[in-house]
């Protein structure tokens, strides 16, 4: 009877777990990564989606900076987002822009947001601590849209 020839050489057992060793930290860090930044563009598109809301309610005559803010708050609340706060959105009614050459009035809604990345900061702690990846950052998000006329 024949015995099988060993597939594994010795040392090569150890080879392999090296490899595994330096690359798995790579793949988690771009697996997260992935991850991270994803949830951020949806944060981010949900913050739009709140200043084009404030800049509709802005828009129209009569509207006042505390329904303004108000609105968009609402809607941040209905987005799901956490840490809303008045302060955060700016409100420009005298906003100037240009259509066809010609200047004409309207109001812009800013949102300055404080995002935290959940699971990156963590991560990349393990693997290189003292590492600024992944600390909490600021979004802006911003919606401009022309004055109705009062006519």
């Amino acid at each position: 009877m024949r015995t099988q020839p060993s597939l594994i050489r010795n040392g090569q057992r150890g080879q392999a777990l090296i490899e595994t060793a330096v690359t798995l930290p790579i793949v988690l860090v771009v697996c997260v990564s992935i991850f991270e930044f994803g949830r951020a563009l949806q944060v981010w598109q949900q913050l739009t989606t709140a200043a084009r809301e404030g800049a509709r309610v802005a828009v129209l005559p009569g509207a006042t900076t505390d329904g303004v803010k108000d609105r968009v708050l609402r809607q941040m609340e209905a987005e799901g987002l956490p840490n809303r706060n008045a302060n955060q959105i700016t409100v420009v009614t005298d906003a100037e822009m240009t259509t066809s050459g010609n200047p004409v009035s309207a109001s812009q809604i800013t949102i300055a947001y404080p995002y935290s990345f959940m699971v990156l900061n963590p991560v990349v702690q393990l693997i290189a601590p003292g590492s600024d990846v992944g600390t909490p950052i600021t979004m802006t998000a911003s919606a401009l849209m022309r004055n109705e006329s009062p006519n």
